[in-house]
């Protein structure tokens, strides 16, 4: 007869119990993770596809407010041209000017932020004379303090400090506090620029007698979008994005910028701080060559009607012949025809992009091409590489300075003979 063991039970709360359910408790939170991995992929897509589509509509946000700002600012540059003009209308004229170039800084400012959160910002880094940089910068402030009774006070060192940089980026940086500056300052204040060596360094202050800034603001007056208490009237006006673009871009070339105040109603110090260029390595260019100015034989390729007939009689005005066509089929025919110096295209055309026309025109009439400048809404940095790919020789983004425009066209080689 078969002996029976007896197999003891075991007792609750035993080894064996106790690895089944934390077993049980790791395969659950391995579950868990596994939802939480595939959840923040699934997050992460999204985030990445909702900041694609915020670019893309601020780009042609940009694109559809610039188009109509094109052919203000023309009209503005051609009131000035007219024949012993009033005082009412130089008034008019000036005032125009300062809202159309108020409206492009904004618009280049949203776009900037954007870049930058996108890492699209590029810089073109060269020797830069800091004195001349700051000029710059006045220049873009100075009708502002004029109309507000602002007193500026410029203080440089006597020898010439040197830094490396972007210029147009560093421009865009002393503009942003210059401005920020006017902005909170009362009318008839004091606005004081300075420049100095520090170290390895060059420091640059910009010091107002304004409202300042509270305490508990401070900590993310650089920060994007960020804003301190308005008043009903937003009288400061802005969109927050411009310190943040300071800062951004200041960091970019190896530098820092801190905002100090005493707090509200004491004024506001801006401090930037940027590595100095060795002298020593500098390699200065001589002055350009001059240009002779000859009228060049231009063809304008624009669909908005307005725009083109602004741009046309500035051309014009200016000792230049003009032919316009408004679409990208009748601009190639007439492009391939090689009676002109000059291309200016619009990007955005109908029947045929700007792109394609370049390509197609480079192709029909090799050597003898004219000199292609892209003028388009579309200013984001693979716009400028699209253009130049396509073939364009120059990309200038609407509004357009007309000073840069016109000495591109008197830069271009002639190509149809001149009587």
């Amino acid at each position: 007869m078969p002996i029976k063991i007896p197999v003891p039970e075991r007792p609750a709360g035993s080894d064996h119990d106790t690895l089944i359910e934390q077993n049980a408790i790791l395969r659950s939170a391995n579950q868990n993770l596994l939802l939480a991995t595939f959840g923040a992929e699934d997050l992460r897509d999204q985030a990445e596809a909702a900041h694609r589509r915020q670019n893309e509509f601020l780009a042609m946000l940009a694109h559809e407010l610039r188009n109509p700002l094109a052919p203000i600012g023309m009209a503005s540059a051609l009131l000035g041209k007219m024949p012993n003009p009033s005082p009412e209308l130089l008034n008019i004229k000036t005032i125009i000017d300062r809202q159309v170039s108020q409206l492009a800084r904004l618009l280049d400012d949203l776009l900037d932020a954007a870049r930058i959160s996108s890492g699209k910002i590029e810089l073109h880094k060269r020797p830069l004379r800091v004195a001349d940089q700051l000029n710059n910068a006045l220049e873009t402030v100075q009708a502002r303090l004029l109309e507000r009774g602002q007193q500026l006070i410029l203080n440089l060192p006597e020898e010439d400090l040197w830094i490396s940089g972007d210029a147009v980026r560093l421009a865009q940086v002393f503009s942003n506090l210059l401005v920020n500056a006017s902005k909170f300052t009362q009318n008839g204040g004091r606005i004081v620029l300075s420049a100095s060596v520090l170290g390895e360094n060059v420091m640059i202050k910009v010091i107002d007698n304004g409202t300042g800034i509270a305490s508990d603001v401070l900590p993310t007056i650089f920060a994007l979008f960020s804003q301190g208490p308005r008043t009903l009237a937003r009288s400061e006006g802005g969109l927050g994005v411009g310190l943040n673009i300071v800062r951004n871009v200041t960091e970019m070339h190896g530098g820092s910028v801190t905002a100090s105040s005493l707090g509200l109603g004491h004024g506001t110090v801006f401090t930037v701080m940027l590595p100095l260029h060795d002298a020593a390595e500098l390699d200065v260019p001589g002055p350009a060559d001059t240009i002779p100015g000859h009228g060049r034989h231009i063809l304008l390729v624009e669909d908005n009607v307005d725009a083109s007939e602004m741009l046309k009689m500035v051309l014009c005005s200016e000792g230049h012949t003009v032919v316009a066509a408004f679409d990208g089929v009748t601009g190639l025919a007439l492009a391939c025809s090689g009676a002109f110096d000059v291309l200016l295209c619009d990007i955005g055309l109908p029947g045929m992009s700007g792109y394609d026309l370049v390509r197609n025109m480079r192709v029909s009439t090799g050597l003898t091409a004219p000199f292609c400048v892209a003028v388009s809404g579309y200013g984001q940095v693979e716009d400028r590489t699209m253009a130049m790919e396509a073939g364009f020789d120059q990309h200038l983004v609407k509004p357009v300075d007309l000073a840069t425009l016109l000495a591109l066209v008197a830069s271009a080689p002639l190509i149809v003979p001149h009587d």
